[in-house]
Formats: structure tokens, sequence, C-alpha cells
């Protein structure tokens, strides 16, 4: 009989997540143990055949923005999350410029690229050394580190340097922080992405203090963040065949080249298992559906650009508050992994450790990248052109968070949002099943997980780690009694 183990909450991730995986004997053979009741299972290997990513929260962002001036989107969106709000902000602007045709200057392009090149850079050192890492190397013993499953911890040449580097992995992170800051004013939550441009003026100054952190993070990225993911993948090898999912991958593309944003550091693509090929996007194929979500079913299949947000709670089947975004029909995973493997530059394999290595491989690309974009910024030149929203039409903004891709679709109407849209990354990966009943890449990689204890699956973990979910983008709203509350905004 299957044992089914729930995880609530999924630790060492942005935000509130719950998963449930049933755990049974697969393979072996049966026999009777008491003759009235009971049947084991001899011999074959216990391993996840279901599992469940719940968002435990309500999203509400959407609903937030109806009515309101567009202008607000870029104000409030990057609250959606301070892991990477930077994304947020720069895909609310770029849906605000897109309705309205507009184009950006040059300088304006290159400090949105040192600014998100930032986040990026923060994003993933942070994920691999104090959200992933402990679940392959014992951390520091002092708390916070100490709360981990000391299960399947092997030995292997470089692992005691990784739990070294954890602390050392909190000081990378802050000067990440600290170089996205000098553009972009503060971090997280950075106020510099505007639609129209940007707000910062470069100068000489911060453009040394910029490179000198970078430099500094270069060397780190070099030094320690690679050879210690490879540390981890010598050591846990069988990780490279654990976790595949859909096997189908989806990037939007991110990081502008040229002002017409037709050339990018990494760039658009979907790649699907059955095809064997990267091919070109169709954006109208993508569909959210909601039946396994708590949301109205009128708004079920539907593309963004038309989705509704009704939350209805309790739902029959339902048992998450995320929606399950697709893709001709079919679940796509999105993150670093996708990026890398879209653009040819890692096609080792989709898998656990697959993401780890294509994870840290982009980090250095970014950040190599950076050094040349600050070279392109031209003092004195312009960072921003009048703009002004237009009072009805469309926009769609694409681009990439660091856990993946990411779309805001919005609707203007009498110079008020009439409709706002956000897909987010964690959407993509951790959603539910779909109409078709297919389940989500997240679901569909924990399927087949061997699980050596249990009450301890952290063969789970190390799948769930791996897609770097954050459910802060995902879900958004709670409330701590448990009690109904109605509030009125406006005026009483």
């Amino acid at each position: 009989m299957a044992t089914v183990t729930i995880m609530d909450p999924v630790t060492r991730i942005e935000g509130h997540m719950k998963v449930e995986v049933s755990i049974d004997t697969v393979g072996g053979q049966q026999q009777i143990v008491d003759a009235e009741v009971s049947i084991d299972t001899v011999g074959g290997q216990q391993q996840i055949v279901d599992a469940r990513c719940t968002g435990t929260l309500f999203r509400g962002f959407e609903k937030l923005l109806e009515g309101r001036n567009p202008h607000d989107a870029a104000v409030i969106t990057p609250r959606i999350c301070g892991v990477c709000p930077v994304s947020h902000g720069l895909a609310s602007v770029m849906t605000l410029e897109d309705a309205a045709g507009f184009m950006v200057p040059e300088n304006a392009r290159v400090l949105r690229n040192l600014v998100l090149g930032s986040n990026f850079v923060m994003s993933h050192i942070l994920h691999f050394y104090l959200l992933a890492a402990l679940d392959f190397v014992p951390g520091p013993q002092a708390q916070p580190w100490q709360s981990a499953w000391q299960v399947d911890l092997r030995s292997g040449t470089g692992l005691g340097q990784v739990s070294q580097n954890i602390a050392a992995a909190v000081e990378a992170r802050r000067r990440a922080h600290e170089m996205g800051a000098i553009f972009g004013g503060r971090m997280p939550s950075a106020h510099a992405y505007i639609p129209g441009g940007f707000t910062a003026v470069p100068n000489q100054q911060d453009i040394d203090t910029f490179r000198a952190h970078l430099n500094w993070l270069v060397n780190f990225i070099n030094n320690s963040y690679l050879p210690d993911v490879q540390a981890v993948a010598a050591a846990y090898g069988d990780y490279f065949n654990i976790g595949a999912g859909s096997e189908n991958l989806l990037a939007f593309g991110v990081f502008d080249l040229d002002d017409m944003g037709q050339q990018k550091l990494l760039g658009r693509g979907q790649y699907e298992k059955a095809m064997g090929q990267v091919q070109a996007v169709d954006l109208q194929a993508i569909s959210e559906s909601v039946t396994y979500s708590w949301y109205q079913d009128s708004g079920n299949d539907l593309h963004p650009s038309q989705g509704v947000q009704e939350a209805v709670y309790p739902k029959a089947e339902a048992y998450s508050w995320l929606k399950a975004p697709r893709l001709a029909n079919k679940p796509y995973e999105t993150g670093a992994l996708a990026r890398m493997w879209v653009n040819g530059d890692y096609r080792d394999s989709i898998s656990v450790m697959g993401r780890h290595q294509a994870r840290a491989q982009e980090t250095l690309k970014i950040a190599e990248a950076m050094n040349g974009w600050l070279n392109e910024l031209n003092l004195g030149q312009p960072v921003y052109s009048d703009y002004a929203c237009p009072t009805s039409g469309t926009g769609i903004g694409l681009t990439e968070a660091p856990r993946g891709a990411l779309g805001h679709w919005m609707r203007v109407n009498n110079s008020k949002l009439e409709k706002y849209q956000i897909i987010t990354p964690t959407c993509w990966n951790a959603s539910p099943k779909d109409s078709l009943g297919a389940n989500g890449p997240m679901e569909q990689a924990l399927i087949g997980t061997p699980v050596m204890d249990p009450s301890k699956p952290v063969e789970a973990l190390r799948v769930i780690h791996s897609f770097d979910p954050c459910l802060s983008c995902a879900v958004h709203v709670m409330q701590p009694d448990g009690k109904a509350t109605i509030v009125k905004a406006g005026s009483v």
C-alpha cells in the first residue's frame, strides 16, 4: 500500500507551498504476509508514484490592478516578489511600451540589463547555496542551517568546500544586491524601471564601483560556484537521470542586445521532446487551465489576454491556487535549464543535476556579458524619452525571471487598466493537472523518483529545489485567522 507523505510547507523556497507525494514499491513480487488481510511486496524499489504540488495562497494582484492608471503597474507588480522584483518591473514597462509601440534610448536598454543581470546573479547564488545545497551536504553547525534532513548525505571530493562556501555565498548575495542598487536605486524592488526608459543617470564613478563588485562576483562564480556544483554532480551522478519532468522547455528570452529587442543574450524558443529540436514560440498557443485550480471554470483554457481571475474555494477536485499554463495544450518547464538548452549553451541532461549545472553556467554567462554592457554606456546621453500611454489598446511584456519565462498581458480602456494577467515561471513549473489530466512539469519530475525513507523524502526535496520554485510570485494573499473578511477599497 502506498505511503502518502505531505511536506507542508516545503522549506527553503520563496513563498508557501505544499507537496503531497505517494510512495510505493515498484517492481518486485507480492507475497501474502497474513492469510486474511496483508499482502507485502518484496524486492523492487520505493518510488514516488503520484504527486500534487499546491500553491496554498490566493493570488490577487491581477484583480488589484483592474481600474487603475496603467502607470501603476510598474510600481505595483515588482511587489509581487522580493526575490525577482526586477523581472516584474521590466515586464510591466515592456507591456506599457508595447501598447504604445515605443522604443527606449540605448542607455536605458543597457541599464535595464545591468540591474536585471545583478538580480539574476544574486538569485542563482542564493538558490544553490542557501536553498538547495543542504539537500546534498551538511550546512554550518549553527542556525539557521541545522534544520535539514540528514538522509543520503554522501562523501566526495570537494563536498566539504561546498559546506564551507555556504556562508561565503551570503557575502556574494549581498554584493550582487549592492551592485544592482548602484543603478537601481535600491534592491530589492528597484524603482528605476519606468515606461519610457530608466531613472538612473550613469557616471564614471558608479560604473567603476559596479565593475569592482562584478569582478569580485565573477571570481566567486569561477572559483567557488562552478566547482561546487561540479563536486555535487560528481557525488550525486544518479541525479542526472532523476527528475526529467515533461522534457518540454520554454524560454521567452531576456537581455536585449539591440534597441529593437530582436537580438537577445538568451533568445526565445521552445523545445518539445517529441520534436527533438528548438522551434519558434507560438504565443497565441498559450492557455491557462483551471480545472484543478480554485478558480471559476468559465476561465478555463483561455489565452492570458482573455484570462479570468475569479476565485472559487472550495471546489471539487481542485488542489492549488496556481493555474496550469500550457503551450499548445502541453506542460512546459521554464528556467535556466530551458534558457540554456534553447540557446544551445547546455545540452547534457534534463534532470535535477542538469538544472543546477545549467544555472551555474548561465550565471557566468550573464556576469561576463555585464562587463561588456558597462562599456556600452554613453555618459551624457539620455536614459529616458517622453512616454504617453494610449487611452485604449493592448500590450504584452515577455521576459525572463531567474526562475523562468515571465509574461504580463494588459488591456487599457478609457485610460484605465481593464484587464491585467500575469503568468509566472512557477505557475508553469509547479502547476497542477490541466483539463486534459496532464500533470505539471514538477509533478511529472517527482513521479518515478526513488525514495530511501518515506518519512524523510529528501529525494523529493532535491527534485523540487532543482526548479527553484518561487511561490511568492505565484500566490500572494492570505488571512492569518482563517475568517472571512470583506474589504471595500475607496470611498465608503
